[in-house]
């Protein structure tokens, strides 16, 4: 595996990639039910990317209506073999400023109405989830953030809220208080799942706001965020662009692509052979 193919999941302001070239929209039917979108292919800096509008085509899904199952069975299935995630974030600290990039690499998930895992019943797995996002990708996609010129955070713990009201004061300053430094509704269980299908996951958290907890500073509302999110959205290409362009020729393999070797504790012959199907593409050589 010395080819990258890049996963990009674009969240709220990033719906389209102008910069990539040779663009085709590719339908995935996936055993899960289907992705938020069509997947769009192409290429950027010479490196084959495979983009899919997190919450469709003018944003038609809230966060808790995504099929986070059905998105990254249709990257995988798509070949890709790392996933960067774009994601509007609200900030939980005073230097962490709208417009600011944060490179997340930790997690509190707080999400409660949503399928979390492709495993089950039949067949069970457990991954480790200590280190949630791939160290190399997210260092690639940090000094690729600083390139764009973007004033870049390396490191931060993402609140995951299931949305889709904003937070009320007291639980914004109760996530202070637990050390999270931004808050959002769309990375659980989308980094979970991805670890599961062996794809190492880098996260681009592009702050739109303060959240509610900071005195003197209006609550969070929609329009602000809107037109925050139409400056982030500029620098989240021009990061994507300086990102395909600095990646090494060759792809060095991952730890990340072969997490299920000590993951799955089923024994072979009392698999289920119902979800083994389905795990065709996210579990492959198992199946």
């Amino acid at each position: 595996m010395g080819t990258w193919k890049i996963g990009i999941i674009g969240g709220s302001g990033l719906y389209q990639l102008d910069r990539l070239e040779n663009q085709q929209w590719v339908d995935v039917a996936t055993p899960w039910g289907d992705p938020s979108d069509a997947l769009l292919t192409g290429s950027i800096a010479g490196v084959e990317c495979v983009f899919l509008p997190r919450h469709g085509r003018g944003h038609v899904l809230g966060p808790s209506q995504l099929n986070y199952r059905a998105n990254i069975d249709a990257v995988k299935r798509m070949g890709v073999t790392d996933v960067i995630s774009a994601s509007a974030v609200g900030s939980l600290c005073e230097d962490m400023t709208p417009g600011d990039i944060v490179v997340v690499d930790q997690f509190i998930d707080r999400t409660f109405a949503r399928n979390t895992s492709f495993f089950g019943e039949g067949l069970v797995a457990h991954v480790s989830m200590a280190d949630p996002v791939c160290p190399r990708l997210s260092l690639h996609v940090a000094e690729a953030a600083q390139a764009a010129g973007a004033n870049v955070h390396r490191g931060g713990t993402y609140l995951a809220i299931e949305g889709p009201q904003f937070s009320t004061r007291a639980e914004s300053l109760l996530y202070q208080q637990w050390g999270a430094h931004v808050i959002g509704m769309t990375a659980m269980p989308e980094a979970k799942l991805a670890r599961e299908a062996e794809l190492p996951y880098a996260l681009v958290g592009m702050v739109t706001d303060y959240d509610c907890w900071r005195q003197g500073e209006a609550p969070v509302e929609v329009e602000a965020v809107i037109a925050q999110l139409a400056a982030n959205a500029d620098k989240g290409r021009a990061l994507l662009s300086h990102f395909a362009a600095s990646l090494p020729s060759y792809r060095e393999p991952s730890p990340i692509d072969h997490v299920l070797d000590a993951a799955i504790v089923t024994e072979a012959a009392r698999r289920d052979p119902q979800l083994m199907a389905k795990l065709d593409a996210v579990a492959g050589r198992f199946c």
